[in-house]
């Protein structure tokens, strides 16, 4: 790939006017300061060698230049008819300004100059990279070549970056994956919410916060992960085939969350801060962050707090959900070094905790037992927090290119244990359940000119334990593993593009009376992508998972379970995924179906003989989707059809516990459009779940309207104001993946009814 300069000959302007979305303020005294303080001018490229971090998915060729345009502080010029039809590839990483843009326009055939500040891309007009002259105010780029960099197969992957974040300002993780059929989230409150791939549990994937494993079985009535989106930079999801570098024990595919990294706010030498405040009137919410980052020859610092607090809020009916109060506090922290050889060193910290009344089982309303000792509603205290040193070199020198990561994640859940003392009250006693994983890996890229292959090996030592006043009863089990693993990604064609890999792990268990077994298996994955025109692309792919003995989760943990001589079975999966894709001229269609199958899931339960019950699960469907992008904006369609069975039958949301969840039919369509001119961006999107009938349940039908708009105007640059209308019909509903809904004596949670959120954010 050549970059060279090109005359000038655009006639549309994609600028980066889209200055820093970060803005807004909570108080006045901010906004006059932002006032009083010039905007924040488009950087030059005094030095095109320094590195910056870009987070750049691969989309549409204009919406790709926008996003560089932002984070790299340029404009750029862009000929619309040139953009048309054009898809970007993946630019992720440190890189220099060179290498992103060189990456970005990878096998699009286009070239690009640096003229006055402005960065042009465009097709030659004549003549050879080597003839096309300039004149005094131009920079011409050199020739770049780069290795390792091309587009790999990418089946069934979502990526979710900083502007997708941005656009829809989530404030649970329901929020984050909204506008994507096949990804469900249960529950309408965060400390209960799970996530669903393909209608299986996140606990059948393979879950990371920033490189760190997550093993958090706590308690099944609460969240698997409590993530605060505002602390987000991206999200990768790999659906049913995670690649062999993505971590042990990914049954059904991966979930990699990143938090948010000082380069993604600067570009060079400087600091910066952030205050934001919204409301939402249905609750009474009000969330209230603030921010702070520098960098300064080399170190880099970043500090990010929230805190939210409300009342319950009310369904679409107007009845009050009394459990569903808002009192969640976040933080992230980071602290960066890194030498002027590239050597880069960065420790993190993030922490989230929720503590507030819930239901008795924090993810349903109410449900009839008959246990007259059992109250409505308790306190449940969710902390979770994640600690990681990560070290890489983010100029590669040959083949030298590693990571080393070492890593620590815990999450707590604190509830009180009732107990039918004889009188038929309530009595209880303290109890905490929590897990813990002391997690690392070690590996290195080797750039290839046709791609590249990453070589590692990995460990974690987990445990999840019972803690309560009643000692007798404490209980733990624990699981150590040890990795290696490879994982290839080549171009060998045009047409091409080519992943496989494998991982040999071997695994220790510690059961609660203090029984060990060792096991060992073998996991392999390969996809290939193949252009069978210049518009139309095949996908095939598949994948054989081995995942050891998951550890139970602790509030139900047993330490009188009877394992017997051989122990709990083994845990493996086996996906398939097969479909099509469609491209031009900015329109987009796709078709791919799915299979998954988990052998010997365990899911123990509290009695002693209940330690290696196990579960054989099966998800298969299809998903379609069409969209149309343009410029400054894009409108697609997405619908998913899964369709979930446990030994044989079909699923329900309580033997689905940690394994999967009934989801039918979804379709979600979202549209979005910025006026440039005005700084203005508007957009939403609709949610449509079909009455769906499985074995004897029927599941409702709804149908849920949310719609945005955000003005940045253009006379106080470093501003953000934004209106939303969540739940536009004020739907009565249960979000499909939500639990209990099958059951005639549980009232599922509801998810809040018509509510107007209010926001504003300012950067200084």
């Amino acid at each position: 790939m050549s970059s060279t300069r090109l005359p000038v000959k655009q006639d549309a302007l994609i600028s980066a006017a889209w200055r820093r979305r970060l803005g807004a303020t909570a108080c006045a005294l901010t906004l006059l300061a932002g006032v009083s303080s010039p905007p924040v001018a488009a950087q030059t490229i005094a030095d095109r060698d320094a590195t910056r971090t870009y987070d750049i998915p691969s989309q549409p060729l204009a919406n790709a230049l926008r996003t560089f345009g932002r984070q790299s502080g340029l404009q750029v010029s862009l000929a619309a008819e040139v953009a048309r039809g054009m898809r970007s590839t993946d630019v992720a990483g440190a890189l220099t300004l060179d290498a992103a843009l060189a990456q970005m326009l990878a096998g699009t055939g286009l070239f690009h100059r640096i003229e006055n500040g402005v960065v042009v891309v465009g097709r030659p007009i004549s003549g050879s990279a080597e003839t096309i002259n300039g004149d005094e105010n131009s920079t011409v780029l050199s020739e770049i070549n780069v290795t390792g960099q091309r587009r790999p197969a990418n089946l069934n992957v979502v990526t979710i970056g900083s502007d997708d974040l941005a656009a829809r300002n989530p404030s649970d993780i329901a929020g984050v994956f909204r506008d994507h059929a096949d990804i469900s989230v249960g529950s309408s409150i965060p400390t209960s919410q799970k996530v669903f791939v393909n209608g299986l549990e996140e606990t059948t994937l393979a879950v990371t916060i920033d490189g760190s494993r997550q093993n958090n079985r706590v308690f099944h009535h609460n969240a698997t992960n409590l993530i605060d989106p505002s602390l987000l930079s991206r999200v990768t999801v790999d659906a049913g085939i995670a690649p062999a570098d993505a971590g042990p024990g990914g049954l059904a595919g991966s979930i990699a969350y990143e938090t948010r990294h000082v380069r993604d706010l600067l570009s060079e030498d400087g600091s910066g801060g952030l205050v934001s405040q919204s409301y939402a009137t249905n609750s009474r919410t009000f969330t209230t962050g603030l921010g702070g980052w520098a960098m300064q020859d080399g170190v880099e610092f970043l500090g990010f707090a929230n805190f939210a607090k409300g009342n319950n809020y009310t369904a679409g009916g107007g009845d009050e959900v009394r459990g569903t109060e808002t009192n969640l506090l976040s933080g992230l922290g980071k602290l960066a070094y890194e030498t002027d050889s590239g050597e880069r060193f960065e420790i993190s910290h993030e922490r989230v905790r929720d503590d507030a009344e819930r239901p008795f089982r924090a993810n349903a309303r109410a449900v009839t037992t008959g246990r007259s000792w059992e109250p409505q509603y308790r306190n449940y205290k969710l902390d979770r927090d994640n600690t990681v040193f990560t070290y890489t070199k983010t100029m590669p020198e040959g083949w030298w290119d590693p990571t080393i990561r070492l890593a620590y994640s815990r999450s707590a859940v604190e509830t009180p244990i009732y107990f039918n003392n004889g009188s038929g009250n309530p009595a209880s006693y303290p109890g905490q359940g929590e897990s813990g994983s002391l997690n690392g890996q070690a590996q290195n890229r080797f750039a290839l000119d046709s791609g590249d292959v990453v070589v590692g090996v990995d460990f974690y030592s987990d445990r999840i334990g019972l803690n309560t006043a009643r000692d007798k009863e404490n209980a733990e089990e624990k699981a150590r593993n040890l990795g290696f693993y490879t994982q290839a990604r080549l171009e060998p064609t045009d047409r091409m593009r080519l992943s496989f890999g494998g991982r040999s792990d071997v695994q220790w268990f510690k059961g609660t009376n203090g029984q060990t077994w060792r096991h060992a298996g073998i996991s392999g994955n390969a996809s290939v992508e193949y252009d069978l025109t210049d518009m139309l692309t095949a996908k095939v792919g598949a994948s054989h998972v081995w995942a050891g003995i998951p550890l139970a989760e602790a509030f139900i943990m047993n330490p009188g379970w009877a394992y017997g001589a051989s122990g709990p079975q083994t845990t493996s999966a086996d996906n398939l995924l097969a479909g099509l894709r469609f491209e031009h001229d900015g329109f987009s269609a796709e078709a791919s179906v799915f299979r998954s199958r988990i052998h010997d899931a365990r899911v123990a339960k509290f009695a002693v003989g209940e330690a290696n019950r196990n579960y054989d699960v099966e998800t298969r469907g299809f998903e379609l989707g069409t969209g149309y992008d343009w410029i400054d904006g894009f409108i697609k369609v997405g619908y998913a059809h899964v369709d979930v069975e446990i030994d044989g039958k079909p699923a329900d949301s309580d033997t689905g516990n940690y394994l999967a969840t009934p989801v039918g039919d979804i379709v979600i369509l979202s549209a979005g459009h910025r006026f440039e001119t005005w700084g203005l961006t508007i957009g939403g999107d609709v949610e449509i779940a079909p009455e769906y009938r499985s074995g004897a349940a029927t599941y409702a039908s709804y149908e849920v309207v949310n719609l945005y708009g955000e003005w940045q105007p253009e006379a106080l640059s470093h501003m953000t104001f934004r209106a939303e209308v969540r739940n536009l019909l004020n739907e009565t509903y249960a979000s499909r993946a939500t639990y209990g809904q099958e059951f005639g004596n549980v009232t599922p949670l509801y998810e809040p009814g018509r509510s107007l959120v209010l926001s504003v954010k300012a950067t200084f």
